[in-house]
Parts: structure tokens; C-alpha cells; sequence
């Protein structure tokens, strides 16, 4: 069964701009609701720290993860987004409703790369559609141990693909981890991490079960 969180995650307003670094050095980010509820929910071990965080102001939402992973791993051949798919990364989808057609995908690498692209239910991809530039911005940053991804997303961006309006401050969203654990063929060699635990036997985040909501305070 998937594990759903008994509440939404709350995502606090805050009153100033955030300065997208990569390092979530920004003094706002000391008023998000730190999110460290993840699990690998494929295996019966437990999963290396990811931390989450999100607020947002007049016109951005800002997220902010911050995860421990000791063989960080970026695959760089033509620079292509694909690329992505092969690396080390942390994951938001959103969705309008749990029929997923479309629902959107930004997977982002610790390099700051971002693979971008619609889905309908089940496993079709457009990896040719992007989110609109100017409405995205988003920024990684290695450590010790680790690395930071942040990241801001125009409310004018989400509003225009239906995922959130000014009646339903609520963003249906699943929050997700690819840990590489080789450099060699790292496709193969991925250990899934997620917020809630999917309804399916084998990896998967691309159903239903896997998501949860975000909830704006203040909207």
C-alpha cells in the first residue's frame, strides 16, 4: 500500500525574493518546514538523508533539497538534458489530477541540469516539451558528502498549466531521488528514494500513488 503522509506538506510565505544559488544560503530558507521523510520503498534498508523544503512568495515558489550521497555521479557526453536521466538527481512532478494526463516532470542533477518534459498515464513521455524559461530557474551546488539543488517556479507558470489556481492554493506534487551507486552504466545502477511509498510491487513513480500535496499558507 503507499505510504501517504497523514497531512500535506506546508509550504510557508515568505515576504522577500530568494537569490537562486544553489546552496540554499538565503536567510528565508530558515522559515521552510524541513521535510526528511524519505525512504527507499523498494528495499528494507534505510535510505541516505534527503532533506526538502519549500516556501513561496508574491510571484515564485521556491524548493530546496538538500541530500547526502557520498558517489555523486554526472554523465556529460553532448551536455544534452538527457544526460540527466544517467546522474545523480532529485525530482518534482506535478500533476493536475490522478488521471496524469499530462502531468509534468523537472528532474534535476547535481550540476543544476535540468531534464524537463510532460507525461500521460502510463510511461508516455514528451521530452520534447520544456517548461517555459523564464519561469524556471535552477541552480546546484557539491559539498562534503553531498550535494544542494534549488530551485524557483513561477506561480504564473503553474497557474498557466493548471496545476494551481487562486482558489486551490494546493500543488498535487511527488518528490523524488535517483542515488547512483556506480559510474559505469549508472541507468542500471539506480537506487530509487521517494516521499511516499508508490502503490506498486516494482520501481515506479509515474502512477497515481506516488504523489502527495503541497499546501501554500498565506495564499
Amino acid at each position: 500500500m503507499p505510504n501517504l503522509p497523514s497531512t500535506p506538506y506546508l509550504v510557508r510565505r515568505i515576504s522577500d525574493h530568494i537569490a537562486v544559488t544553489g546552496d540554499g544560503s538565503s536567510p528565508a530558507w530558515q522559515e521552510g518546514e524541513c521535510l526528511s521523510d524519505f525512504s527507499y520503498p523498494w528495499e528494507n534498508k534505510t535510505a541516505p538523508r534527503t532533506s526538502f523544503k519549500a516556501v513561496h512568495g508574491e510571484r515564485w515558489i521556491y524548493f530546496l533539497f538538500d541530500v547526502d550521497d557520498r558517489q555523486v555521479h554526472v554523465d556529460v557526453v553532448t551536455n544534452n538534458k538527457l544526460e540527466v536521466i544517467d546522474s545523480s538527481r532529485v525530482e518534482i512532478f506535478f500533476r493536475k489530477d490522478e488521471c496524469l494526463s499530462p502531468y509534468y516532470c523537472l528532474e534535476m542533477d547535481a550540476a543544476g541540469r535540468v531534464l524537463d518534459y510532460s507525461g500521460r498515464f502510463h510511461r508516455q513521455f514528451d521530452f520534447t516539451w520544456s517548461w517555459p524559461s523564464a519561469s524556471i530557474v535552477v541552480k546546484a551546488r557539491s559539498r562534503d558528502g553531498g550535494y544542494t539543488v534549488e530551485a524557483a517556479v513561477s506561480k504564473d507558470s503553474l497557474a498557466t498549466l493548471g496545476l494551481l489556481s487562486a482558489t486551490t492554493p494546493r500543488l498535487q506534487a511527488g518528490l523524488f531521488r535517483a542515488e547512483c551507486t556506480h559510474t559505469v552504466a549508472p541507468r542500471d545502477h539506480m537506487r530509487w528514494i521517494s516521499w511516499i511509498r508508490p502503490d506498486s510491487p516494482s520501481p515506479d513513480f509515474h502512477i497515481p500513488s506516488a504523489f502527495g500535496v503541497l499546501h501554500l499558507l498565506d495564499y
